[in-house]
């Protein structure tokens, strides 16, 4: 459990970082506006609670990792407006927002991943014994 958390805490770092610097980048088409960063981040974030919860088969670093990259998203978003790295647009919404959606599907996809605790013994009865 000790090496899922400590692998958790950096990969949100780099998740929430990369995931801020990626999602302001838009495609314009025909007039209209395509946060395709926002969504490249948010698949980057599902990709490292993927390879967290297939790695250390628990949920918890899938988990320590979106509320951490939350919570990182949160402040950031919070700061006042000069300072600001995530503005309240669709592209911040998407991301900051988007993070619990993706959160949650990974989590759901990675219980198949959990240990299991081995099935209990049942003793075999013995031979020629009646029941």
């Amino acid at each position: 459990m000790a090496g899922g958390l400590a692998a958790a805490v950096p990969a949100a770092l780099f998740a929430a970082m990369a995931g801020t610097a990626l999602h302001r980048q838009e495609l314009v088409t025909a007039g209209v506006v395509l946060p395709l960063g926002a969504l490249a981040a948010l698949v980057l974030l599902g990709c490292v609670q993927l390879f967290l919860g297939a790695s250390f088969r628990s949920l918890v670093p899938t988990a320590v990792a979106g509320v951490l990259c939350y919570l990182l998203a949160g402040w950031w978003s919070a700061m006042v407006p000069g300072k600001r790295l995530i503005a309240g647009d669709l592209a911040g919404n998407i991301w900051v927002y988007g993070i619990v959606v993706v959160t949650v599907l990974m989590l759901a996809w990675c219980r198949r991943y959990r240990r299991r605790k081995p099935a209990a013994q049942v003793p075999a009865p013995a031979a020629g014994a009646q029941a």
